[in-house]
């Protein structure tokens, strides 16, 4: 399902106050629990470049940014973060897990923006050479509430993208779903609402069904 090689890439993806970064937090330990080499990557970020354009990137108070100009950006620091990090650690057999990926452009800014979805895909395979994340989690959730989680996490300092009016994130959401159902064997939708522990329960079953007799070793390490 990789276009990478022998390594295996997961990405997660969903509004804002999904609960991805927990989602990533507890599938590495999980993995790495039972002996498995993983990197763990964000976006933007995960280079030095890419830090540094994160930052400027979801500074509220910063410079404004177009938006073809802000998808430019993230398309480079992803472009970045391929070369650099993910493509050698799928050569290597190592297992990618990602907190966003390309299908959060299409998402925040094919959609959310109105660039259009159809080509920011095609740019997000361009600059990745076509790699994708074999197996993405799209943790489902009323941006609404997303938004109240992220205001409480934060103590009311969002970041430019969780500032945004409640208009763009349903749009976003709606865009992500949209993903979902047009490419059903990468992507697993899952209702936010539910615990952390029972989300996280199904994410390993089903990494595991995907691995079940397979050879990459992940169900069985």
């Amino acid at each position: 399902m990789s276009a990478s090689g022998s390594g295996f890439f997961v990405a997660f993806e969903g509004v804002e106050g999904s609960g991805k970064s927990t989602q990533v937090a507890s599938l590495v330990r999980w993995l790495e629990a039972r002996g498995h080499d993983v990197v763990a990557v964000r976006e933007p970020g995960g280079t030095e470049l890419g830090e540094r354009m994160r930052n400027l990137l979801l500074d509220q108070h910063g410079p404004a940014i177009a938006p073809w100009a802000e998808l430019c950006a993230y398309m480079a620091a992803r472009a970045q973060l391929v070369a650099q990090v993910i493509a050698p650690a799928l050569a290597a057999g190592r297992l990618v897990v990602a907190d966003r990926f390309g299908e959060a452009s299409v998402a925040y800014q094919g959609g959310g923006r109105g660039l259009g979805t159809q080509q920011v895909g095609e740019l997000y395979r361009w600059v990745t050479g076509g790699l994708l994340p074999s197996r993405v989690y799209l943790l489902d959730l009323d941006p609404e509430h997303g938004l109240a989680r992220a205001a409480q996490r934060t103590a009311g300092r969002l970041d430019r993208l969780e500032s945004e009016p409640l208009s763009f994130h349903r749009r976003v959401r709606e865009s992500y779903l949209r993903q979902a159902e047009d490419e059903p064997r990468r992507f697993l939708v899952l209702d936010a609402e539910r615990s952390s522990e029972d989300l996280a329960q199904a994410i390993r079953l089903d990494l595991e069904s995907l691995f079940t007799g397979g050879t990459s070793g992940i169900a069985g390490s």
